[in-house]
C-alpha cells in the first residue's frame, strides 16, 4: 500500500502541527541563546514542544505502518497530517502525558490512532503496527542524546545540553512504559496478536485501565527505583548523565524559581 489513493489534502502536513515545530525551535533558540529573563520559562516551552512533537510523530508511525499494511482509513481521518487535534483520544494522546510530565517528569505514553485492525491481514504486520510507537521514541531519545554519544557539546550551553537531557530522559521512559505488555499498551498491541481468542477476549476489558494502572505501579517506591534506575543506565550509554537530566528537569519547572546549577568541572 502506497500513498497513491490518499488525496493530498488527507496528508499535508497541518498548520497546527508546523505551529507547535515553529514554537518549539524559537524556545530552543532562546535557550541557546541565553535570551529573555527567564531560562526556565525557555526550557519549559522547549522541551513542551519537543515532546508534543514526539507524541505526534508517535502516534504518525501508528498510522503510517497501519496505511502500508492495509488500512487505507487512515487519511480520512487525518492521522497523516501529524495534526494532534485529529486524534482519537486527544485527552488520552496529549494532554495527559503532558501533565504527566509537568507534574513528574515522567513520560508517560498517551493513546492513541484508530486503526481498523479487520482491514490489515497477518500477525507480524499487527505487531509491527503497535511497535512503531515505541521505536519512535527511541529514534527520537537518539536525536536528543547525539552531541553526547558524538562527543560534540563543546560549545553548547549548559541549559540546552540541560533541556536535551531532560528530553532524553522522557523519550527513554516513553519507550519503556510503552513496551510493556499491559493491555491498553502498545507493547500489549505487539504480542496480542500472537495471544489465543480466549485470551485476547479475558485481557480486552483491562485495556482502559492499563495506563493508569501503570502510573499507580510508578507510585511504589521499589518499582519506582528499579525503573529508573534502568532509565538512568541507558541514558548513560547514550552518554547522558544524572547530572543532565536532572538540571534540565529543576530548568523545566521554572514556576519552582530559577535554580542555581553549579558549573561544570572544565
Amino acid at each position: 500500500m502506497t500513498l497513491a489513493g490518499i488525496r493530498r489534502s488527507d496528508r499535508r502536513i497541518s498548520p497546527v502541527f508546523l505551529g507547535i515545530v515553529a514554537v518549539t525551535a524559537v524556545a530552543g533558540w532562546a535557550v541557546w541563546a541565553g535570551f529573555g529573563g527567564s531560562t526556565g520559562f525557555a526550557v519549559f516551552l522547549f522541551v513542551t514542544g519537543a515532546w508534543v512533537v514526539s507524541l505526534c510523530l508517535h502516534e504518525y508511525a501508528h498510522a503510517r505502518t497501519a496505511l502500508h499494511s492495509g488500512d487505507i482509513s487512515i487519511g480520512a481521518k487525518g492521522y497523516l497530517t501529524l495534526n494532534p487535534l485529529k486524534y482519537t483520544h486527544a485527552l488520552l494522546s496529549i494532554v495527559l502525558p503532558l501533565l504527566f510530565v509537568i507534574m513528574g517528569g515522567i513520560g508517560l505514553p498517551g493513546g492513541a490512532v484508530f486503526i481498523e485492525r479487520g482491514r490489515i491481514r497477518g500477525r507480524w504486520r499487527h505487531s509491527l503496527i503497535s511497535a512503531a510507537g515505541p521505536l519512535t521514541n527511541l529514534l527520537f531519545a537518539l536525536v536528543c542524546t547525539a552531541p553526547f554519544w558524538l562527543d560534540a557539546l563543546d560549545g553548547v550551553p549548559d541549559p540546552f545540553r540541560y533541556a536535551l537531557g531532560f528530553l532524553a530522559l522522557l523519550q527513554v521512559t516513553a519507550a519503556l512504559l510503552n513496551s510493556l505488555p499491559v493491555p491498553g499498551l502498545d507493547g500489549y498491541g505487539v504480542i496480542e496478536p500472537w495471544l489465543s481468542r480466549e485470551i485476547r477476549r479475558q485481557l480486552e476489558p483491562f485495556a482502559q485501565f492499563g495506563l493508569i494502572a501503570v502510573f499507580g505501579l510508578l507510585w511504589v517506591p521499589e518499582i519506582n527505583d528499579a525503573f529508573f534506575d534502568l532509565v538512568d543506565t541507558i541514558l548513560r550509554a547514550l552518554g547522558v548523565e544524572e547530572w543532565d537530566s536532572y538540571w534540565g528537569r529543576e530548568l523545566y519547572r521554572f514556576w519552582q524559581g530559577e535554580p542555581d546549577i553549579p558549573q561544570l568541572a572544565g
